[in-house]
This record gives structure tokens, C-alpha cells and sequence, in this order.
């Protein structure tokens, strides 16, 4: 029997990484419970590997055209719709056992929301008397659509650190609950009452996260603890797609360098981790705050041999030679590079620098330290045009880096999403603002976006080819050819890479063996091979890993 219950939902779609999903902001949130006194347990909804395949919802029926049949090949994007986590059955009876008069529910991204309101059906129906709150990024960004869930009774707007502890007294001792910073509650007459969200002005005062209340038995990469870190929350940019810039009321703000390594020791000390993600929006900007931190990890964690990742992306700009070489001593092996796009004009739409000189200065001092790179695009944003996505891939393509296509998707509170509702673009559906969605088309069609996304995936195969030192495949003809052996996955991908390279056409295979063309662009595949003739193309990794 516990005071709180915080509960992190499963999620439906066509993919999970589990990496990314550890509940830290949940276990942030229950430290701070406790130092108010409270008695707090996690129900993680996505601590389990099971999974179940389920139908796509109705809104997702046109998905068929791009991801309608499986392929094993190196080059399959999606098929399968699954259910990820916990049954809403199993966490009804989780949580009837927890006595919570206060159950708190973790809606962070918006296409996974009807997932929270069903979490909140189960737990309603477990616990009839108990008090539900949704927080989040969807409901501080939406909060009317949040409270339209009939099971849900209040959502706190903003940080949760200080809100949540200061609801849970209110409800205990009868205070007013119009003095609960963020929250948003019915008022008698029916109308909402809509805090303005809760904004910690330092990040030193809460306590760390409540680690011990994290599954770390299901989050392991590789047989080693796994885990993640914020050191800083906000970012200074104003990343027209990002509704976490500067442009919205959380300032940029960093933790004390002490109380992060503690936080680290924590991790690595009691609880295995042994590879680290640090999920700041802007890890890097404070230069010497991060040579000293990185320094510090290296002569506290370095018998460790921790391998550490800020898989959100790394500015550039910020990276030196100094920086790097301090970031592979301290366990860095691969840089998250963020790009967005090497095109002047989108670079203006997505009210980005230009990064470029500062991306491949990166490269070539990751490449001399023996580190991999990923370098991310944009592609399918609004006004974007897909010629200049390809400009983006073959920039990619010519340097020493994986290229992470991201596929665009309208983040609520962010400039592009009040462009696409100006425009008309907003997706019918929440469900339906996520990347494996294709959610916009628009002078970038849904055709031409996955077309790009799978040329991303043709041109890490060929990186990947080229690593292996086995020359890349001549062009050949798809009419004819034997029997397809699934499991030998190098040569299936040299054998349609080679069909590609004859007419542009992707190929996918059936478990069973089975060959047949994806739906692509022909213009934007044709128009790719023709720009690869003239450019160079270079492997991933550094030619000292």
C-alpha cells in the first residue's frame, strides 16, 4: 500500500526502443514526493518484453500503400502494428493493489495519449475513489483535450516536481486547489480552471530521481545496466519544429556539476549502469561545464569503461578538438550529430544555423579519435522540398557518418505546429503525429518521404559494405535470380542493392523468401542515382576504429 502510484503506459505502434524509454522523469518526480513525506511506487506499463500485434487504428489505413508487407532485407521500414508493455488488464490489478489515493500518469508525447486515457480507464476501475492526474507534455500543451478523458480528474501543466507534491497536500489536507501551480481542474459550474504551467527556476533544489523504483532488470543494453540522465532542461535555440526552445517558458537551466556525479556514482555504483544516455536538449552548450564534467566521469567512472551517448543530438558548433577527445576518454564512442538540413533555405524555415563547417570539422576530429558519427535531417517539413532532402542524403553520404533521416511530425506547442494548422495540415488524428505516420504531405508527399527514409537505409548498407572492405555491387537486372536465403543478411542486401542500382527500384523479401518492388518515387530514386554518379561516397566508420 502506498500514498502515490505513478504509472508510465504502454504504447502502441510499429516500433519500441527501449533505451528511451526509461521512466526517469517519473522517478524524478517520486524523489520529490518522498522528501514531502509521501510513500510512492512506479508501475512501468513498458517493463516488460512482451508485445502483441494488433490491427493499426482506422486512421492509419492509407499506412497499407507504404509498409502493407513484411521484409527481412536490410532495407525494411515497418510492418507490424503491436501492442508494447503491459496489458490494461495486468495494470488494473497492479494498481489495485497499491490502496494510491493519488495516481499520477505519464503522457509525455502526443500520438501515444489515447494510450493514457485507457490507463486511466483501467486504474478508474481498479481504484473507483483515487484521484488521476495526467501530466506531460500533451496535456501542458493541450490541456482541454486532456481533460476530456472522464477518468481523469486533474492535469498539472509544466514541471512536476514541485506541483505534484504540492497537489497530493492539497487533497490530503483540504487546501484550495486553485494555489496548485499548473494544475487544471473542473470547477463546479463545468468550466476548466488552467493553471499556467509549473516552471522550476533552479534545478539544484529537487532531490535525485528515485532510482530504486526503476526496472533495471529490464532496461539492459547489451547484458549491462542501462540507464539515462538530464543534466539541464530547456535549449536556448529556436527550432521552428521543437517545443522546447526558447520560444516557450522553460528557460534553459543547468544542474550543479556535483550533484550530477553523484547522480552517476548512484547509477554505476548500486545500480550496474554501464551505459549512460544523457537526454539533454543541448548537452554540449556550456563548453567548460562539459569538459568538466566529462573530465570528472573519466577520474571517477574510467575502471568502468562506460560507453555514454546524448542520443537527442550535439550542436556542432559546440564540438572541438578538446571537447571530443575529452568526450572518448570519458566513454563517447559514437557523436550524435544534429544537422536538421545543409540547405540555406530550410535551414531559415527551421530558424536553424548554418552548422555545416562546424559538422565536418566534427567528423574529420571524430574520425582522428576513432569515433562513428550519426548526422540527423529533417525531412517532410512543411514547404520542405525533397530535392533538397536528397541535397541533404548526398551531403551524408559523402562524409564518414550514418545519416539518421528523421521524418518531420508537428509537435503541439511548437511554430510548425501552429503553420500546419494554419495551413491545413494537421493530421485528423493525434494518433497520427509521429514519424512512422508520414503525418504530413504537403510540397514533400508521403511518397516522396518514405522514399527518402528508405534511400537513408540504402545508403548505410552501402557504408556498411564499404567498411567491410567488399566492393559495392555492379548494376544488374531483377528478371531473374534463385532462391533468396533470408539469413545471410550481407549477401540479400548486395543482391538488391545491385537491382537498385539498375532501375532505381527498391526491393523488399517475405520471411518466406518472396521478392517484390516498395513503393517508392521514381522521380526523387532516379534523380538520386543520377546526383550519386557525381559525388564520392565514403563508409561510416574512421579508418582508425
Amino acid at each position: 500500500m502506498v500514498d502515490i502510484l505513478l504509472v508510465q503506459p504502454p504504447i502502441r505502434d510499429f516500433y519500441l526502443t527501449a533505451k528511451r524509454t526509461v521512466p526517469y522523469g517519473l522517478a524524478s518526480i517520486a524523489a520529490a514526493l518522498g522528501a514531502k513525506g509521501f510513500s510512492v511506487n512506479l508501475l512501468d506499463g513498458l517493463a516488460s518484453a512482451k508485445s502483441r500485434p494488433l490491427q493499426p487504428p482506422l486512421e492509419m489505413s492509407y499506412l497499407a500503400d507504404y509498409y502493407g508487407r513484411p521484409d527481412s532485407s536490410p532495407f525494411g521500414l515497418f510492418h507490424q502494428f503491436r501492442h508494447f508493455g503491459y496489458s490494461y488488464q495486468h495494470i488494473q490489478k497492479m494498481a489495485q493493489s497499491s490502496g494510491a489515493f493519488l495516481v499520477g500518469i505519464s503522457a509525455l508525447f502526443t500520438p501515444y495519449i489515447e494510450e493514457a486515457f485507457a490507463t486511466a480507464r483501467a486504474i478508474r476501475a481498479a481504484l473507483p475513489t483515487c484521484n488521476i492526474v495526467l501530466g506531460g507534455h500533451h496535456p501542458t500543451a493541450l490541456p482541454a483535450h486532456a481533460m476530456t478523458c472522464p477518468h481523469v480528474d486533474f492535469v498539472l501543466r509544466g514541471e512536476g516536481e514541485n506541483s505534484l507534491p504540492a497537489l497530493a497536500l492539497a487533497i490530503k489536507n483540504g487546501t484550495p486547489l486553485s494555489e496548485v501551480p499548473g494544475l487544471v481542474f473542473r470547477r463546479k459550474d463545468g468550466a476548466l480552471h488552467v493553471g499556467a504551467p509549473a516552471v522550476m527556476t533552479s534545478l539544484n533544489d529537487a532531490p535525485p530521481p528515485a532510482r530504486r523504483l526503476i526496472r533495471d532488470d529490464f532496461y539492459r543494453r547489451k547484458g549491462r545496466g542501462a540507464t539515462v540522465i538530464v543534466t539541464s532542461r530547456g535549449c536556448p535555440m529556436t527550432c521552428s519544429y521543437c517545443a522546447l526552445g526558447n520560444h516557450q517558458l522553460y528557460p534553459y537551466r543547468r544542474r550543479r556539476l556535483d550533484d550530477v556525479l553523484e547522480e552517476i556514482a548512484d547509477a554505476v555504483l548500486h545500480h550496474d549502469a554501464r551505459f549512460i544516455d544523457f537526454e539533454d536538449e543541448n548537452l554540449s552548450l556550456d563548453r567548460d561545464w562539459f569538459l568538466t564534467l566529462l573530465r570528472a566521469i573519466t577520474t571517477n567512472f574510467g575502471r568502468f569503461e562506460l560507453e555514454l551517448r546524448a542520443m537527442n543530438g550535439l550542436f556542432p558548433p559546440t564540438l572541438d578538438d578538446e571537447v571530443i577527445a575529452a568526450m572518448k576518454a570519458a566513454g563517447f564512442r559514437t557523436l550524435n550529430l544534429s544537422l536538421g538540413s545543409a540547405c540555406p533555405d530550410q535551414l531559415q524555415r527551421f530558424h536553424r544555423p548554418n552548422v555545416r563547417r562546424s559538422f565536418d570539422r566534427a567528423l574529420e576530429t571524430a574520425e582522428k579519435h576513432g569515433m562513428d558519427a550519426v548526422g540527423y535531417i529533417i525531412v517532410g517539413a512543411p514547404w520542405q522540398n525533397p530535392e533538397d532532402s536528397l541535397t541533404d542524403l548526398l551531403f551524408l553520404t559523402a562524409r564518414r557518418v550514418l545519416a539518421g533521416v528523421s521524418v518531420y511530425y508537428p509537435a503541439p506547442a511548437s511554430k510548425d505546429y501552429e503553420i500546419c494548422d494554419a495551413l491545413g495540415l494537421l493530421p485528423e488524428a493525434f494518433s497520427l503525429m509521429r514519424a512512422s505516420t508520414l503525418p504530413i504531405s504537403h510540397t514533400t508527399t508521403r511518397l516522396e518521404a518514405v522514399t527518402l527514409v528508405r534511400l537513408g537505409r540504402m545508403i548505410n548498407f552501402m557504408k556498411e559494405i564499404i567498411d567491410s572492405g567488399t566492393p559495392l555491387p555492379q548494376p544488374a537486372s531483377p528478371d531473374s535470380y534463385g532462391q533468396i536465403a533470408i539469413e545471410d543478411r550481407e549477401p540479400l542486401g548486395i543482391l538488391l542493392l545491385s537491382w537498385f542500382l539498375f532501375d532505381g527500384r527498391i526491393w523488399g523479401v517475405t520471411p518466406q523468401g518472396e521478392c517484390y518492388p516498395h513503393r517508392v518515387s521514381p522521380a526523387l530514386t532516379s534523380s538520386f542515382l543520377k546526383r550519386l554518379r557525381d559525388r564520392p561516397l565514403r563508409g561510416r566508420l574512421s579508418k582508425s576504429a
